[in-house]
């Protein structure tokens, strides 16, 4: 009987059943699998050996394995090695730098490395009577040198270009030497399928950027720490930005010191990683042994004079026992605001009246001096502290480990001006003059706490069976207040009852608006095997998602004349706390959801040329019907220089918490033609609401998706070259609606009024979509005369299409034309909110203690609809990173990300307060465009412009 048919007691029941079974197979399979056959650890290097002698390469070998070789130098001093350079395990590292030399190379009984001479494809053993025995030591180790397992397969792993998909690895250098504070800009400057998009006053999201892949949303990609599933943030961006109506993780939460690496995985990996993996996985790496302790140190500042920032982060390294370590890393940041705003074109007082030239005219002396930068339009200031631990330690035939991330990050973010003469929001009071006399800026103030924490056991069990046990618990948090505003039905409720001054000087003007959680616990049970002819690879994982959103002070959400519909039709003082206003206690969330989820992978050598793998996996969400997904991809090695790869997988994504369950009115700005933007209240219902029901909204089901992969290899010496072509299908895709007016039908307007609100938006299954697009990465380095040189070229173009939008059959939406349910912004935002393409440009030279990293990146253009339309045009922005070594401790580093100050294109619609003022004598007081200069709604690169910066960094 399947899931889907049966109730839910009884879907519990069979739950149960399943895992006493599956615990029964987890124990049969602990005990047959050493039966039969060895198992050999594969574990990756990164491998950094030029062509030289044998000798001499064979020692360069040992230090960066900790491997013990021996080889007679008489043997190998004559003898010339083929380049390593990449990810390799130790036996193909040795086929690849050994070939065509004549010598080979086998294991002995004591684990050690023995060099011999091939002949006639008989292995026969050299003298080594004066063998070399070489052992690494920790002072011989290469700082650079790292030992590595990579996602993208949980079967044996082999090289980075073998693997069937695309995976790129971003070490700790590249993405320091990227000169971003964040993480996500960093990823972004690296990764060219990555998108982290900025947008201002957009409540929340301001804050919480949206992190994309392959033009996808954010909860389109999975995030991992260390292989385990990491929470999600607690906000979902309602507003209109990128990602509307998506959910996403915070990954600005982690420490960048605490990062060795960051893994993308650029494929669709449900069938492997379970629910949000449709456009691929991002595994960060914390760092863990043999790492340098550091201090370091930055300070920055953009070239308008504003957004400083100021960065310390230390991170230490603790050796346990022979095998064991505690790295620890501290960070804290402090970033002030920047503002891009243009000037205020508009009257803030009621004395100044529009001419029939289109002027605004006035004689009042306030308007006359009034302050015309009324809006703070840019980055958020915010403050950070984090720490991350990873640690492990030996116990048993095993390897205990943890790791956790504690990040707190306080924010405060603008809305939009109050002016004086905004009477709904900025009341006028008995003396004639406006509640706040010269208007008022709201502010968003977010306290933002992030925690996670992982326990595990692995092992070998029998010398054959490697196993991996865990569980990991993560919550986000925020604590909206809205401050410095007022909430304007209060005044005008008692503006009758107190004198104007006693109202001016006690009216509240902060407010407790509400508070997000969003929890996370998890139980991994992963077995994996090698056999003869292939590897293969189980596993259970148990999850528990809780959600709960709690109310804000009443002053934050109430309308104290809602039940007076004869001065709300005459007045029409708006509810709640301006800006950001609160959640009430009837719309409170507290909800859970279990997750049962059973996978198996397996993959083969065909040919000795020819690599498969397959992943099936079956997911059981609460509420959500179950749903079973399937991966094949292949490798075909053409030549030694050649290689083909490929994939085809179907894919799911479970609705979120927040979109299931997330219920609130907010007051948006809303464009009504080109110049004009009016405030209105905008209900977001939850699809069991009362509004959602009366309406016939249906709950919400998965997102499912197919995802095909093609690309080929290119490697020979130095050079390495990639392209991916990608298809990403999607059904049944979750979007919220467009702003439904009591316009549309009367039955909505009833629903409306009952629920306070101007326009509701729900969330729905409601569009198919595809996404074309091609990856291509060019790596090349060599030794010039002056010093090393690395050169990467990478670029990705990404065409995203709404192919089909419906609305739900037997509600009353289906009554109306889809256009009127799903707006062209809607639309927009999914197609063409994001770069059509991106191109990276990077070159790094180094020579002795001198380092120069010069990076180009293009963003590509983008569409944005907004009351009318308008395209961004593409734009080139080059970034400089100087090292200079002064002691071998101490580093230095200056640097100018966008050194030309390139900005995006000039906003020419979704505007707000243009305008000319003139004085009686026809003077222009003041002369504005608006105050968006830039778009607020997608920046892909921001709109800060030049930043300078400077670090130091000591290594002890």
């Amino acid at each position: 009987m399947l899931f889907s048919q049966i109730t839910r007691k009884e879907k519990k029941t069979v739950r149960s059943q399943l895992l006493i079974r599956l615990h029964s197979l987890v124990i049969s399979a602990w005990f047959i699998f050493p039966l039969l056959c060895n198992a050999q650890s594969a574990e990756l290097y990164l491998f950094n050996i030029p062509a030289q002698s044998a000798d001499q390469a064979l020692s360069q070998f040992g230090q960066q394995t900790q491997q013990t070789l021996l080889y007679s130098y008489e043997l190998t001093k004559s003898r010339t090695t083929n380049a390593v350079q990449g990810y390799y395990t130790q036996q193909q590292a040795l086929r690849i730098m050994l070939r065509e030399t004549g010598l080979g190379a086998k294991v002995t009984e004591k684990g050690e490395i023995s060099v011999i001479t091939r002949l006639n494809d008989d292995i026969h053993q050299a003298n080594i009577t004066k063998s070399k025995r070489v052992q690494t030591t920790e002072e011989q180790q290469p700082l650079s040198i790292e030992k590595i397992s990579v996602i993208g397969s949980r079967t044996f792993s082999r090289t980075i270009n073998d693997l069937s998909i695309p995976v790129d690895i971003l070490t700790n250098r590249t993405l320091i030497e990227t000169g971003e504070t964040e993480l996500g800009r960093m990823i972004q400057k690296l990764a060219p399928s990555f998108n982290f998009s900025s947008s201002s006053i957009s409540d929340g999201t301001d804050v919480l950027k949206p992190a994309t892949l392959r033009g996808l949303g954010p909860d389109q990609t999975l995030i991992l720490i260390n292989g385990k599933r990491r929470h999600n943030a607690s906000l979902i961006h309602i507003n209109t930005s990128v990602g509307r109506g998506a959910t996403g993780a915070d990954i600005n939460a982690i420490p960048v010191n605490a990062i060795d690496r960051v893994e993308i995985l650029r494929d669709g990996a449900a069938a492997q990683y379970g629910s949000d993996a449709i456009a691929g996985v991002i595994n960060i790496v914390l760092k863990s042994g043999n790492q340098k302790n550091n201090i370091t140190t930055s300070l920055g500042q953009y070239s308008r004079s504003d957004g400083e920032t100021a960065k310390a982060s230390v991170n230490y390294h603790h050796d346990i026992g022979n095998e064991g370590f505690l790295n620890t890393t501290l960070t804290t940041m402090h970033h002030n605001s920047t503002d891009r705003s243009g000037l205020h074109g508009t009257c803030q007082y009621s004395t100044c009246k529009m001419t029939k030239d289109g002027l605004y005219q006035t004689n009042d002396p306030r308007e006359i001096s009034a302050n015309r930068k009324t809006f703070n339009i840019g980055d958020p200031k915010s403050q950070q502290f984090a720490v991350a631990l990873n640690s492990a330690v030996p116990l048993g035939q095993g390897k205990l480990y943890s790791f956790a991330i504690f990040s707190k990050r306080h924010n405060n973010a603008s809305a939009f001006f109050r002016q004086a003469n905004n009477q709904p929001a900025n009341p006028l009071l008995s003396d004639g003059e406006a509640t706040i006399k010269n208007g008022y800026l709201p502010i968003i103030h977010s306290d933002i706490t992030d925690k996670s924490f992982t326990l595990g056991y692995n092992g070998t069990a029998f010398n054959k069976l490697l196993y991996d046990i865990s569980y990991s618990y993560g919550k986000n948090t925020i604590d909206y207040e809205t401050r410095n505003a007022i909430n304007a039905s209060f005044v005008a409720s008692i503006k009758d009852l107190k004198p104007a001054s006693v109202i001016r000087r006690t009216v509240p003007r902060n407010a407790d608006a509400y508070g997000l959680a969003l929890a996370l616990q998890t139980i991994n049970i992963d077995l994996t095997r090698q056999f003869d002819h292939f590897d293969f690879a189980v596993g259970l994982e148990l999850r528990k998602d809780h959600y709960q959103v709690t109310a804000g002070e009443k002053y934050s959400y109430y309308d104290y004349h809602k039940n007076d519909a004869e001065y709300v039709r005459l007045v029409k003082a708006l509810p709640g706390i301006q800006g950001f206003p609160g959640i009430a206690p009837e719309d409170t969330v507290n909800e859970q959801r279990d997750v049962l989820s059973l996978y198996a992978e397996v993959g083969t050598q065909i040919t000795p040329s020819f690599d498969l793998t397959g992943a099936l996996r079956f997911d059981d969400y609460d509420g959500v019907q179950d749903t079973s997904n399937i991966k094949v991809a292949a490798k075909w090695q053409l030549n030694q220089l050649l290689s083909f790869r490929g994939s085809i997988s179907t894919g799911f994504r479970a609705p979120s918490m927040q979109q299931l369950y997330f219920n609130n009115t907010s007051t948006q700005f809303v464009v009504e033609n080109e110049q004009h933007l009016v405030a209105e209240q905008i209900g977001t219902f939850r699809n069991d609401s009362v509004l959602a029901k009366s309406i016939g909204i249906p709950p919400l089901i998965e997102e499912k998706s197919t995802n095909l992969s093609l690309g080929g290899v290119f490697d020979k010496d130095n050079l390495t070259v990639t392209i991916d072509y990608y298809a990403i299908n999607i059904d049944d895709r979750i979007v919220i609606s467009n702003q439904l007016s009591s316009t549309f039908s009367p039955t909505l307007a009833q629903t409306l009024a009952n629920a306070h609100v101007d326009k509701a938006q729900v969330f729905l299954n409601a569009a198919d979509t595809k996404t074309k697009g091609i990856d291509f990465i060019a790596s090349y380095n060599t030794s010039l005369t002056v010093g090393e040189l690395d050169l990467i070229i990478a670029a990705n173009v990404t065409n995203t299409e709404v192919s089909k939008l419906y609305s739900p059959k037997n509600s009353e939406l289906h009554k109306l034309s889809v256009n009127e349910v799903f707006s062209q912004q809607d639309i927009s935002i999914i197609e063409e909110w994001q770069p059509e393409d991106r191109i990276s440009v990077m070159a790094n030279f180094q020579r002795d203690n001198l380092k120069v990293n010069l990076a180009i990146n293009r963003y590509g253009s983008y569409t944005i609809t907004d009351g009318s339309r308008q395209k961004f045009g593409a734009e080139w922005l080059t970034d400089i990173n100087i090292e200079r070594k002064i002691t071998p401790a101490l580093s230095i580093v200056i640097g100018v990300n966008n050194v030309f100050d390139e900005m995006p294109d000039q906003n020419t619609i979704g505007n707000s307060h243009a305008g000319t003022i003139v004085d009686e004598e026809n003077n222009v007081i003041v002369e504005s465009s608006g105050v968006f200069k830039y778009s607020r709604r997608s920046a892909p690169f921001g709109f800060n412009g030049k930043y300078y910066y400077a670090k130091l960094q000591y290594n002890f």
